[in-house]
């Protein structure tokens, strides 16, 4: 299995943090994390280059539906895989997150046992 790089976009400490521990216990994960959606871009402009991109919904100033939009407008992650982190997963908001171009939702609280996981089967095709 080849090295999966993560970039985790989310305004909460406390998110990040478990979110981290949570999928730095596979060794086959690489994470960069950032703390608003404009602190990610810049990241993605610095030259990071993730395979999956988990993102924070709602966030102060820029949200995540805006900073995936600004993503897409780069030519190098125009196709960069996107998951949503949110609390608000209802059906028609998930509908409304993928119609926006994102993989899939993973909701909060989720299980920091079964993150990395959850986010693979996501990539695989398998996840919400």
């Amino acid at each position: 299995m080849t090295p999966l790089k993560v970039l985790h976009i989310d305004d909460e400490d406390d998110i990040r943090e478990v979110a981290a521990f949570s999928l730095e216990i596979d060794p086959l994960i690489s994470l960069h994390s950032a703390g608003s959606g404009a602190e990610g871009l810049a990241v993605l402009d610095a030259g990071h280059d993730p395979d999956v991109i988990l993102l924070d919904v709602m966030m102060p100033g820029l949200d995540g539906p805006g900073t995936l939009s600004l993503i897409r407008q780069r030519p190098d992650h125009a196709h960069t895989h996107v998951i949503f982190m949110t609390a608000r997963a209802r059906t028609s908001e998930v509908e409304e997150y993928k119609a926006l171009g994102a993989l899939g939702v993973i909701v909060k609280p989720f299980d920091p046992m079964s993150l990395a996981r959850d986010l693979r089967d996501i990539l695989a095709g398998g996840g919400q």
